[in-house]
């Protein structure tokens, strides 16, 4: 079921965000400012766990020959997820991710009307920020400037789900969950909720 998607997904992300080969790494980039890094070690965790999953993904690094076009960012998206059944040729994907690094609430906002623009059950924009206060500021002005700006019926008329999830330097002992925080959209509400 779509509503679900989020739900199977999120336990199979932090699962494997917590392997010492994606941790290590990860947390390193994290700490250190190094967001190249980690965006690249981000990419391979979201594309491992969609595969947790069933699901097939490709993304930069991870090229997927699902489709007859062989790609890595599909649509110029970072990650896109499909069921992998291979049933029909051009398949729709299942689930889309953008993985962007650049501080800039502009940016973050551009990768989340991109992943919008989208027909898929699940919407996934990370972004980064140094502290939590920061993290906080980034949600409301990007919930504001994009959410705010669709008409309430183009708002409701999203199907699937929509998240925004910012990692961190974090709390040190706390690895993930101190380095990332999920915001789900409320459709009805027009803003992020802190899930």
């Amino acid at each position: 079921m779509i509503a679900a998607l989020f739900r199977q997904w999120q336990p199979a992300f932090l699962q494997h965000v917590q392997d010492p080969s994606t941790a290590t790494p990860l947390k390193e980039t994290a700490v250190s400012g190094q967001l190249a890094g980690w965006t690249a070690c981000l990419t391979t965790a979201v594309v491992r766990s969609c595969e947790a999953l069933g699901w097939r993904a490709a993304g930069k690094g991870h090229p997927l020959a699902l489709l007859p076009q062989m790609g890595q960012e599909y649509l110029g998206i970072d990650v896109m997820a499909f069921t992998g059944d291979g049933s029909t040729r051009w398949q729709l994907p299942l689930a889309a991710f953008e993985l962007e690094n650049n501080a800039k609430d502009d940016r973050v906002a551009y990768s989340l009307w991109k992943v919008l623009c989208l027909r898929v059950g699940l919407r996934v924009v990370f972004a980064y920020q140094p502290d939590w206060e920061r993290s906080r500021h980034l949600i409301h002005a990007v919930g504001a400037d994009v959410i705010g700006g669709l008409r309430p019926d183009q708002r409701i008329a999203l199907d699937g789900e929509t998240v925004l999830v910012v990692g961190n330097r974090g709390e040190g002992e706390t690895f993930p969950w101190g380095y990332f925080k999920f915001w789900m959209l409320d459709t009805n509400l027009g803003r992020f909720e802190k899930i």
